[in-house]
């Protein structure tokens, strides 16, 4: 397990530049004490990896704008892919000071996945109040609009962004779909109507990711016990990560599928795949057997296929049961 001294980390994403694995991750202090205080003083860690075992830190990432700005208080998850003109994008979620509750996304760039810089005068991508919910239309608890995965379409047709988000109708610890933009070049974006349907007994729908893993395509999100709808949280109590068979990458996605690949011991999983060629999972120390928040990167965790069901090992600490 990557495990810092000093901060905690949890959701990351990751890079492959054909030499290396670059891990990008959420941190924050230990000093904060409660580890519930870390969402508010989030930044983005950097480490690299020959094999996805052993992980040498390198400098930040990215921290929050100086302000005032709508990423001035906290950087969260993204992903980062390299455009067809050579130059690496990290789209990411923040959060202001002006207002905590509202999610954007954001763009970096770079050259070389070290140093990253961040065009003040653009303008973050915002939910659309027609296909989404805003904050302030339920009693959920923030603005859903964050985590953004961004995949280039398998037709060469653009490019994809899916997004943890909220519809605007249905039962409160159902609205979680997944959110959905597009775009020509990586640069202009247009909001889209969600990929998939709410009531399907997710109050969110986190850290979503696509990949095609031993020849099938398979969504990945994850919800912890709190954000479940009554009928999730009886069979599946706590929560975790959850994989959804899907018939293409760009959707519609049918979440009534889900079935649970991890407990809540860990959360925020991502699909990678490893130099041999092998499917692997990497996911955060979400709380250890005395219950409380670990914040360290697990181990890669092979994954395979039972049926339309993605699955750890059942010896695997961690695996949902089957």
């Amino acid at each position: 397990m990557y495990l810092l001294p000093d901060s905690w980390t949890w959701d990351s994403w990751f890079v492959d530049d054909g030499e290396q694995f670059h891990a990008f991750y959420l941190k924050a202090s230990r000093a904060l004490g409660d580890p519930d205080r870390r969402h508010r003083h989030a930044s983005v860690g950097h480490a690299v990896s020959t094999d996805l075992h052993t992980w040498t830190e390198v400098a930040d990432a990215l921290v929050p704008s100086d302000g005032p700005a709508f990423d001035d208080l906290a950087i969260w998850t993204g992903s980062i892919v390299r455009g067809h003109d050579g130059l690496w994008r990290f789209f990411y979620t923040a959060c202001s000071r002006e207002n905590p509750l509202l999610q954007r996304i954001g763009l970096a760039t770079s050259s070389d996945l070290m140093t990253w810089s961040v065009d003040p005068g653009r303008k973050p991508l915002e939910a659309d109040a027609t296909c989404y919910e805003k904050n302030g239309d339920s009693a959920w608890f923030d603005e859903a609009w964050r985590d953004p995965w961004v995949f280039e379409d398998p037709a060469g047709d653009g490019w994809h962004m899916l997004i943890t988000a909220r519809a605007r109708h249905g039962n409160l610890r159902e609205r979680g779909v997944i959110g959905h933009a597009t775009s020509p070049d990586l640069e202009s974006w247009q909001v889209e109507p969600a990929l998939s349907a709410p009531e399907a007994g997710f109050g969110q729908l986190e850290v979503p990711q696509v990949a095609v893993v031993d020849g099938r395509a398979v969504l990945v999100v994850s919800c912890l016990d709190g954000e479940l709808s009554d009928e999730r949280r009886a069979s599946d109590p706590g929560g975790g990560i959850w994989s959804v068979p899907i018939d293409d990458l760009t959707g519609p996605y049918d979440l009534t599928r889900a079935t649970r690949l991890t407990d809540s011991t860990l959360y925020a999983g991502r699909l990678v795949q490893d130099r041999a060629g092998a499917w692997q999972l990497l996911a955060f120390r979400n709380h250890g057997s005395d219950g409380q928040f670990v914040g360290g990167l697990s181990d890669p965790l092979p994954v395979s296929w039972i049926g339309d069901r993605l699955c750890l090992d059942a010896a695997t600490p961690g695996a949902a049961p089957r």
